[in-house]
This record gives structure tokens, C-alpha cells and sequence, in this order.
């Protein structure tokens, strides 16, 4: 599970005008309207192309949970690509995107400052140079620990720093055992 990965995801899916299909059999016929044919469906959700074929004709009508949640997942991810890309484009561009946070982070900064890490709870609107480096980052397969080392940039910048305002000797801001992290757009 990438919890950076799966927020920004779900901060995405916020954007979408239509609710993703909830039956098993409606969201089988959308990903073999999406893959043009049952046999690709079936390899992908590694199941037969006989139940993917019985799945659509509603003859079996609740799957068992582990297929349910990789159904539910492929759907999702094809579900309203447009939808997304603009979303993404517009956070990207010219919205930002809100971190709401509440993580231990501390920072590296010269001698004689209170610079400990501390459980914090942070709701920040980063800029949208941020929301770019962060989709793109997710979009190129980047780990979790290089999201978080982006998230952990850009807090550094917007909340520590206040775009230069400030504690300019800062040099790196530590964030690690997150306890709730999501994002919106």
C-alpha cells in the first residue's frame, strides 16, 4: 500500500462527475468495453475468461473479496480519464493542492534552535509547482519515500520557511511516522 500514492489518487477521484459503477457485473462489462474483449479482463484480474463471460451475463453476482477489491481497483483507475487529466492539469497549473497531515517532523537547522521532531497537525495548500512535481513524480513510478521527500520539500517551503519569509537557515525538514495524510485538490 503507497500512502502517498493512494491519496493523491483519491484526491483525484474527487473530481469525478459520475460515481464509478458499483455492481460486480456493471464493472466487468466496463473494463470489457475498456479492453476491448474478456480474455485481456481475465488476464489482468487473474481469473478465468469462463467467470469474467458469467460476471457480465449476471450469473455470478458477488465475487469473493480479494477479486471484489481488484475489480474495484482497475475500475478506478480507468474510471474518467479526462475527468482526471484535467484535474490534475488544473492542480498543476493553477490550484495547488492541500496536504492535511498529522506526522512527526522536525528539521535540520543550525545550533541553538528548538529543531526536535514533534507529532504536528498540518493542513497547508502547497503550490502548484508541487501538485506538478508530485503527479509527475506519480506518474513516473516514483516510490513512496521520494513522494514523501517532495511533500517534505514543499512544507519546508510553504509552512517553515513562508516562501523565504523566514528561517532561512533551514536546511532539511525530516517527516516520518504519519498517522493521517491526505490530500485534495
Amino acid at each position: 500500500m503507497s500512502l502517498f500514492g493512494d491519496g493523491l489518487d483519491a484526491a483525484v477521484h474527487k473530481a469525478f462527475t459520475r460515481p464509478v459503477p458499483k455492481s460486480a457485473s456493471a464493472q466487468m462489462r466496463y473494463l470489457v468495453k475498456q479492453l476491448k474483449g474478456t480474455k485481456a479482463v481475465a488476464q489482468m484480474l487473474r481469473i478465468s475468461q469462463r467467470t469474467v463471460e458469467r460476471y457480465v451475463k449476471e450469473q455470478i453476482k458477488k465475487p469473493r473479496p480479494d477479486l471484489a477489491a481488484r475489480l474495484e481497483g482497475e475500475v478506478k483507475k480507468r474510471w474518467q480519464p479526462q475527468i482526471r487529466a484535467k484535474a490534475r492539469q488544473k492542480a498543476a497549473t493553477t490550484g495547488g493542492i492541500v496536504i492535511d497531515t498529522r506526522a512527526r517532523i522536525g528539521y535540520t537547522a543550525p545550533i541553538g534552535t528548538t529543531d526536535e521532531d514533534r507529532l504536528r497537525h498540518l493542513t497547508v495548500a502547497l503550490p502548484p509547482r508541487y501538485a506538478a512535481r508530485l503527479f509527475d513524480a506519480q506518474e513516473t513510478g516514483a516510490t513512496d519515500q521520494q513522494l514523501q521527500q517532495i511533500a517534505a520539500e514543499a512544507l519546508k517551503e510553504v509552512y517553515f520557511q513562508d516562501s523565504g519569509r523566514r528561517a532561512g537557515s533551514l536546511e532539511e525538514v525530516r517527516f516520518a511516522d504519519i498517522e493521517h495524510l491526505e490530500f485534495d485538490l
